[in-house]
């Protein structure tokens, strides 16, 4: 059973990216306040979970949920800053975009860099461990999941309805046989064993 807060007398918002680890997209990051009332069994890791689940839990976590916000950081930001940075920046942008301000911040994962005057901490794999990173997990992937289906119409030979820009074999086949697209992170490992790639 996952705990719902680490400090129950503070306005806690959980934070959680999507996308960190694609070849292709923006970052996305999701920040939830949930009420001192909230229970769902259901609710953990949005790995742990089936598309069909976190379909489903997205509209209760967002009707249930105090506050939520989605941010996002581009993959041309990505290439110009790094990864980690953009993941910093997405979480902070869905952080500033809530309607009710946190008193605490709990981060997924063991680094973050401070938004404003608004403590945090980092929880290792906090998604499967804290409710507020996992409703975040959940609306982060979700989100971002369908940017990439609308990504998909445009670039369907690139088979991101099904790998969502994740480096699978197929995905990098078809950067070998057609090139980047323009949604590609140019700084990432597009095709294993790389060496150099034109990007003329």
């Amino acid at each position: 059973m996952l705990q719902l807060s680490l400090y129950p007398d503070l306005i806690e918002a959980g934070c959680d990216e999507a996308g960190r680890g694609c070849l292709a997209g923006s970052v996305f990051a999701a920040a939830v306040i949930l009420p001192p009332d909230f229970e769902c069994e259901e609710l953990n890791d949005s790995k742990q979970l089936s598309e069909y689940e976190r379909y489903r839990l997205r509209p209760l976590i967002e009707e249930r949920a105090l506050a939520w916000a989605v941010g996002i950081a581009c993959h041309k930001e990505i290439d110009r800053i790094n990864i980690l940075n953009a993941s910093f920046l997405a979480m902070q942008r869905a952080v500033a975009s809530l309607n009710v301000r946190p008193q605490h911040l709990l981060i997924d994962g063991n680094r973050f860099r401070q938004y404003e005057d608004i403590p945090h901490t980092c929880v290792v794999q906090g998604d499967g461990k804290l409710l507020p990173i996992a409703a975040a997990s959940v609306l982060a992937k979700t989100y971002r999941d369908d940017y990439m289906q609308e990504l998909h119409k445009e670039y369907p030979l690139y088979d991101w309805d099904h790998n969502k820009g994740y480096p699978t074999k197929k995905h990098r086949n078809a950067i070998r046989k057609y090139g980047p697209t323009p949604y590609h992170r140019l700084t990432f490992n597009l095709l294993e064993k790389q060496l150099t790639l034109d990007f003329s």
